[in-house]
């Protein structure tokens, strides 16, 4: 058996490993740091099926809508309490002009979605339809704005359409289409990706053209933007600084890009659903380089930011894979495995441990693309191993942060070794504790002792999502295979919790 794991959790309690080691760790107990609901945000592009035949459907379609907008969809976001939406994009954000996607459908007109397949878009879905699918969601809405190939007055404009409430040209349209009211809109992107497909810009000129989109982006009454400056591609640190130095407190937060990708090879990705154990690896170690890339930019942010007022937004996370073998290249359908929950556990974990700085991340997509949440088929639908995560994890939504330390089991393949335990940790609002352990070991259990001494505490439930290969994912003919399920592997004793961690697993425990 690996040497058992080493947990301090806050609360000033003491956790031992029945190891040779004994670690002690001095907690502030007066710590108030909370865990945003919005690192558990999600991404919506115009790309693929993930917003038409995912959440938008035809016109005359049998499948239950409200006004097109797909309701079994709706319904398992919100049993996730969904916090936020981001949308058009992504690349296409950059090519959006969001005038073409207002008024009467019928007079919309059509463009060609060059980033994606090259396929027609016929701007059905619009403003309106959007905000509609949010209000559905009870979630915020996430706006990129059009940096690329948009004008300064295009945004300014778009945002008095979404804000202002008065006598105005914007509002009058708005008006017109339906929307007396405006929506208020807060969290609003200054571009996306604009060091690559958002314009392929330095990151000097880009901190100036942000200074002059954001100037005319307005405030209006009851809707402060939330402005967010389009950051960095993975490990590019100097786009963090050079943001840091020229833009500073003229933004709310500043975004960071980062994909796992099985094989390192862009152009050769790797198989969503068939794999062997050093691929397996291979993943596993490229997505914990999320807490190495979170921890750099954060030391930037920190050194012109120390009171931490600038988020760090992970908004497009998550794994990349080759496509399902017969689907278009450019829509970008993978399935989703558990590997793929065992990498969403992971850094969701990762977020709540730096949620001092990342107060908002977007997994990437919602439906049909990427590490989507949900798969759908015509009248079909099935929830992915990755939505169960989120579903287990929705306990740490604007919870309060409890820091933990431990010493991890190394999980080794070859001559190469990654930590094969992961954990972060929250008290809610009724004083209840959430554990959350993503065991990333195929083969070994890891066990736990935990002495929790004063902490009062009477009762420990879990649950728990793991299968029987990690290759498995769940389909249209079989949604259920990986589900989550009681877990019975944690109990009390004394003051102490005992915890039969399984491999390749991820489990949530309650504390009450």
């Amino acid at each position: 058996m690996k040497k058992l794991l080493l947990l301090i959790i806050t609360l000033g309690s003491t956790i031992y490993v029945n190891a040779q080691t004994e670690v002690k760790l001095t907690i502030n107990q007066a710590n108030e740091q909370v865990i945003s609901k919005h690192i558990y945000g999600h991404f919506s592009e115009h790309l693929g099926r993930c917003i038409y035949d995912g959440f938008w459907v035809d016109e005359n379609s049998s499948i239950p809508n409200k006004g097109r907008i797909r309701l079994d969809v709706v319904d398992a976001l919100k049993k996730i309490n969904i916090p936020n939406l981001r949308w058009p994009g992504g690349c296409f954000a950059d090519e959006y002009h969001w005038r073409d996607g207002i008024g009467p459908r019928n007079q919309r007109p059509k463009m060609v979605n060059t980033n994606w397949g090259g396929v027609t878009e016929d701007n059905s879905f619009g403003t309106h339809e959007f905000l509609e699918l949010c209000d559905m969601l009870k979630c915020e809405p996430y706006v990129a704005g059009n940096v690329g190939s948009g004008t300064v007055e295009e945004m300014a404009k778009w945002v008095e359409y979404l804000n202002f409430d008065g006598v105005s040209p914007m509002a009058t349209i708005r008006a017109q289409n339906g929307r007396e009211k405006p929506w208020k809109v807060t969290f609003w992107g200054v571009g996306n990706e604009s060091w690559g497909c958002g314009g392929h810009m330095t990151a000097d000129y880009y901190t100036d053209l942000y200074k002059r989109y954001a100037t005319y982006a307005r405030d209006y009454a009851g809707a402060p933007l939330k402005r967010i400056a389009s950051g960095a591609n993975a490990d590019d640190y100097n786009w963090t600084e050079t943001c840091m130095k020229n833009i500073g407190s003229r933004m709310w937060g500043l975004t960071l890009h980062y994909y796992t990708i099985p094989t390192n090879n862009w152009k050769a990705k790797g198989s969503a659903t068939q794999f062997n154990e050093e691929e397996y690896f291979s993943t596993m170690k490229n997505c914990l380089k999320m807490e190495e890339l979170v921890t750099k930019h954060s030391a930037i942010m920190d050194k012109y930011d120390p009171k931490k007022k600038v988020a760090l937004v992970v908004d497009e996370w998550g794994i990349w894979t080759d496509v399902e073998p017969g689907t278009n290249p450019g829509f970008l359908y993978q399935q989703n495995s558990l590997r793929d929950a065992l990498i969403a556990g992971t850094t969701l974990n990762i977020f709540n441990n730096h949620s001092d700085r990342v107060k908002m991340a977007n997994l990437a997509q919602t439906v049909n693309v990427l590490q989507a949440l949900i798969l759908t088929e015509k009248d079909k639908m099935v929830l992915t191993p990755t939505y169960h995560i989120f579903d287990l994890y929705k306990v740490h939504q604007d919870a309060k942060y409890l820091p933990i330390a431990f010493t991890s089991p190394e999980y080794i393949v070859g001559n190469n070794k990654i930590p094969a335990l992961n954990v972060s940790a929250s008290q809610d609002s009724t004083g209840a504790i959430h554990i959350s352990l993503v065991n990333l070991d195929p083969k070994n259990k890891i066990s736990l002792s935990t002495d929790l001494d004063g902490l009062k505490w009477k009762t420990v439930t879990g649950q728990i999502l793991t299968s029987a290969k990690l290759t498995d994912i769940n389909t249209f003919s079989n949604p259920d295979k990986i589900r989550n399920s009681k877990f019975s592997g944690a109990k009390k004793s004394g003051n102490l919790l005992k915890v039969e961690l399984p491999s390749q697993s991820v489990v949530v425990l309650e504390l009450k």
